[in-house]
């Protein structure tokens, strides 16, 4: 995963996580966190560029 696509991962949960904190919603936090899940094991399992 680049570096790239990591800060676009990162910003679009902190999105989620806003628009949970304005809403209320349960989903936009279930919806972040998986989110973020997927972006962890995507950095940790992706190839590094040399």
């Amino acid at each position: 995963m680049g570096g790239c696509a990591f800060i676009a991962g990162v910003l679009l949960t902190l999105m989620g996580l806003g628009r949970w904190h304005e809403t209320g919603s349960p989903y936009w936090l279930i919806g972040s966190l998986v989110l973020f899940l997927f972006l962890l094991i995507g950095a940790a399992t992706g190839k590094k560029a040399r």
